[in-house]
């Protein structure tokens, strides 16, 4: 477990969050274990110090995202699956590995089972930690949709914050040399501009899709400057 010291400032409000949503989504029973041990594991794991970006701030963020959308009026149609899938879409993450979503879905899918989280929900929430490989939900997949949203709103920050998040990209991936972390780095923001629709719920595409692809194209254009 983290050292006192050195967790994050909003530890104790992520470990209520947590146990707030495993215990609305527990079977009507609502056996299993106590959910803060579960959530001590977690936050360790988004406070790995090789992280840079995909930190506990990013945790909360999409939290914070999702909370957002669910205000605009932009409910999944399972709520708590969609939050229980942001606390495990980036648990498992090595920078230098290409299955980090398909190991994070496998540690929700124990998780889960352990903390008496119905096979349905449990699935659910693998297939969006999944869908975040792509973050191209199907149309009508509104979990999937409020996921991804949450995930790529920090695309729309204003330009100091959207340098700042660039920047902690980089340092994630300090051991990839300029060239090639340039080549990955901008084949990951033509895929992004390329689909039909960046955000997919309606106040994500009205809010977010413009500053979203300006930040982008920006950024893009500085990569590939010859």
């Amino acid at each position: 477990m983290a050292a006192e010291s050195t967790r994050h400032p909003a530890h104790a409000e992520l470990t209520r969050r947590w146990t707030d949503t495993v215990l609305a989504a527990r079977d009507d029973d609502g056996s299993g274990p106590a959910p803060e041990p579960y959530a001590a594991n977690l936050l360790d794991r988004w406070a790995e110090p090789r992280r840079r970006y995909h930190t506990t701030d990013h945790l909360l963020a999409v939290l914070d995202h999702i909370d957002v959308l669910e205000a605009h009026g932009e409910r999944a149609e399972d709520p708590a699956a969609v939050r229980l899938a942001a606390w495990f879409h980036d648990a498992v993450y090595l920078p230098d590995r290409s299955e980090n979503e398909e190991r994070s879905a496998r540690l929700a899918e124990r998780a889960l089972a352990e903390l008496g989280i119905g096979p349905e929900r449990t699935a659910e929430v693998a297939r969006l930690v999944r869908l975040t490989v792509t973050h191209d939900p199907a149309d009508q997949d509104t979990d999937g949709a409020v996921l991804c949203d949450a995930d790529l709103a920090i695309l729309a920050s204003p330009p100091a914050a959207y340098a700042a998040y660039t920047a902690a990209v980089r340092e994630e991936y300090a051991f990839v040399p300029d060239d090639a972390f340039r080549v990955g780095r901008a084949a990951v923001l033509r895929q992004l501009l390329d689909l039909p629709r960046l955000f997919r719920t309606p106040y994500g595409e009205r809010a977010w899709a413009r500053p979203a692809r300006r930040n982008m194209r920006d950024e893009l254009a500085a990569l590939t400057r010859t």
